[in-house]
């Protein structure tokens, strides 16, 4: 059976506004909990270093097939696809790019032939379709277009070859007859700051940061800005590093805890994405506090008894908590 996956994720001349911000988020995190959950610790491990520009670069002087298949060799070969030939092409279409998700080994891949003009972007576009043809074989998908490319976009950021995405995010001024144009182009589902909380994620957790490798300054500013969302999420409660209003309104929440409580698997709940995110369960006599891994934002619970060293069962992150 074969089964197409077009990305139309993409804002360029003509198309609407660029959406910025983190509308996205908690898509975002349950597909890292998804990611670990599907690989293992040691396997998004194994993703240490991300692509490298020069080996998705295609230079004015190289031919633009050849340079798209040997793009798409680089990816196939970055994610560790197994026998997996990608092959590419062009053709005039809405979408920024497509792929045939088959049973392999053979891939194939179509790009928007604006491509073949401004080479820039190839290499994000392969990183995303080829990151289709990784999640395909994995069997790890979401229902719904828009929740599976979130899911895409985000496994491509966080194993090292999504990072070109986030580089096709850039405003220019071109003329149009006798006017000077300001536009806006991206790829992708993700707004340009998710894109760089993935990326942060992937820094903090891998110390891969590849924030000088960024051609555009836009998408160093959007980087840097979901860098800072990144690291509130090791600023919150029961984490040491919370800041004193977080740690105050923790303490008012866990003594209503401990005041209302009373009955075994009675919980109380704080889980909306801009929240606390902590809860609150009473089981054989003991308060426990929940709280989201700020690595893989899998749910951590343990006793409330002040500092401790909590571990991340799915991503092994060691965290000092103050209960």
């Amino acid at each position: 059976m074969t089964r197409r996956a077009e990305d139309p994720g993409t804002s360029g001349p003509g198309a609407g506004p660029i959406v910025h911000g983190f509308p996205h988020l908690e898509t975002v995190r349950s597909s890292l909990t998804a990611l670990y959950k599907r690989l293992s610790y040691d396997t998004v491990s194994a993703f240490p270093a991300s692509v490298l520009p020069e080996q998705v670069w295609i230079g004015p002087e190289e031919d633009v097939h050849l340079g798209a298949q040997r793009v798409a060799s680089a990816m196939v070969a970055h994610l560790r696809l197994p026998r997996a030939r990608v092959i590419v092409a062009f053709r005039d279409m809405v979408h920024a790019g497509s792929v045939e998700l088959t049973a392999g080994p053979e891939y194939f891949v179509e790009l928007n032939s604006r491509f073949k003009d401004d080479r820039r972007d190839i290499g994000a576009c392969l990183a995303h379709e080829v990151t289709h043809v990784y999640l395909h074989r994995l069997g790890l998908e979401y229902p719904g277009v828009r929740d599976n490319e979130i899911l895409t976009d985000t496994t491509s950021a966080y194993l090292g070859a999504g990072w070109l995405l986030l580089d096709a995010y850039r405003e220019e001024s071109t003329v149009r007859g006798d006017r000077l144009v300001r536009q806006a182009l991206k790829l992708g589902y993700l707004t340009p700051e998710e894109f760089g909380y993935v990326l942060a994620k992937r820094a903090l957790a891998l110390g891969d940061d590849i924030e000088p490798w960024f051609s555009s300054p836009q998408a160093r500013d959007a980087y840097r800005a979901g860098l800072a969302r990144a690291r509130d999420d090791l600023r919150r409660p029961p984490l040491l590093g919370a800041g004193w209003a977080a740690r105050r309104r923790y303490a008012a929440d866990r003594r209503h805890a401990e005041q209302v409580l009373r009955a075994p698997g009675v919980r109380l709940a704080e889980t909306r994405p801009d929240g606390p995110g902590y809860a609150f369960e009473r089981t054989g006599g003991v308060l426990r506090v929940s709280f989201p891994c700020p690595t893989c934002h899998q749910r951590i619970r343990v006793p409330v008894r002040g500092r401790l060293t909590a571990r991340c069962g799915l991503c092994r992150t060691e965290l000092e908590c103050d209960t």
